[in-house]
């Protein structure tokens, strides 16, 4: 089968990178020349893949790249990435050599973290930092003109920091009430308009801030969930004038099929009866590959109609109620499309009751991903090589 590759389950994701591609795409259509997209690729691209995403952003037309910690961005580094990688989260000062070394841009927000990293850097040795601003997000960032001065200070008075960039986050950017984003928007250019010199890069906006609001894009936009192709929140969906392409799909096989009498029962406690006679399909996810137990009852698409999740989900497998019979192999999608049937993550995020953003990166790396590119599964380092 087309699909398996080099695994040996018949479970897996499949990610079409021309929606990746797309979406960047359509984000950069809208921006003003000389507003950069920083490509947002933490957490192994929200389950999506961190090597495959990063090319194809760059690919089309992403300027940089960021990340959460410094170990992704040194896996990153590893896989050949060359492109400038911001780490977004907080990193500690005795690592600053090992940024210096793999040319990462860190972010700081304190001056006892600079006073600690020059201990630690050689004279010859450069780290470019960009300030985090807490504008209310409440998580990072100097909080003040007067603390953002002595940060700018420090920077500037040792040559081996290189200040790169200034940054903040909304929190309620996917909200339709944007009080509370202006409120934010207001403060962030407040305080840095305490610096001495504006920095190359100053950036607030996240995915649903760069399709919103052009008043927030400063010179580069923070791309996240939108790359993926979902909705930074449901109520703005309608806000967003351009289609998102969902990349992400989950796909399996029926590994057993059953016929089940009255009063057979499935699964764990066996909480499920069946009332007549019926088809069950089993087949091999559960909640170790992240398809966690509250995906009980959640309908999934076999032979192209919706059917139902039932019995409690296993650590392995689930087993699902069948309209008829159907063989052995018969594909079965959990996300994903099947002849004019749709189930998008942000239907799986709603069963969890969560948001879409968390759906991709629970599911496991037991998962292998399959990477699809003008509609057929690509050799994925091949691709790369030659693109």
């Amino acid at each position: 089968m087309e699909e398996q590759g080099y695994f040996y389950r018949d479970t897996w994701a499949e990610i079409d990178l021309d929606c990746i591609a797309e979406n960047v795409t359509s984000v950069k259509r809208q921006l003003p020349q000389g507003v950069d997209v920083i490509a947002v690729v933490k957490a192994n691209a929200y389950g999506h893949g961190d090597i495959q995403v990063a090319e194809t952003a760059l690919a089309s037309g992403a300027a940089y790249l960021a990340v959460a910690f410094m170990d992704e961005a040194i896996a990153l580094r590893n896989k050949g990435i060359k492109a400038p990688i911001l780490v977004l989260g907080a990193s500690r000062p005795e690592d600053v050599k090992v940024a210096a070394e793999f040319t990462i841009t860190l972010t700081i927000f304190q001056k006892e973290w600079l006073k600690k990293a020059q201990e630690y850097l050689l004279t010859d040795e450069r780290v470019s930092l960009h300030i985090k601003v807490d504008t209310g997000m409440g998580r990072l960032g100097v909080r003040s003109s007067e603390e953002l001065k002595a940060v700018e200070q420090m920077i500037l008075a040792d040559e081996r920091f290189q200040l790169e960039g200034i940054y903040t986050h909304f929190a309620t950017a996917d909200a339709l009430d944007d009080t509370y984003f202006r409120q934010q928007l207001a403060l962030f250019e407040t305080i840095i308009s305490a610096l001495t010199k504006r920095p190359k890069y100053v950036h607030s906006s996240n995915s649903a801030a760069a399709i919103r609001f052009p008043k927030a894009y400063f010179n580069a936009v923070r791309l996240g969930i939108a790359m993926y192709g979902l909705t930074p929140s449901i109520e703005m969906e309608k806000e967003i004038p351009f289609q998102l392409r969902e990349a992400f799909s989950l796909q399996s096989r029926l590994v057993h099929v059953k016929k089940l009498q009255k009063g057979d029962k499935v699964s764990y406690g066996a909480t499920y009866e069946s009332d007549q006679e019926e088809w069950i399909g089993t087949i091999p996810i559960g909640y170790a590959d992240g398809w966690i137990r509250k995906l009980q009852g959640q309908e999934l698409l076999v032979g192209g109609k919706r059917s139902t999740i039932v019995g409690r989900i296993c650590m392995d497998q689930c087993m699902v109620r069948l309209p008829s019979y159907m063989p052995i192999g018969t594909k079965v999608t959990l996300i994903g499309r099947q002849e004019d049937q749709f189930i998008s993550v942000n239907e799986i995020a709603a069963k969890l009751e969560t948001i879409n953003y968390e759906v991709p990166c629970i599911i496991t790396n037991r998962v292998p991903r399959l990477y699809k590119k003008g509609g057929k599964i690509v050799d994925i380092k091949n691709y790369l090589l030659n693109n």
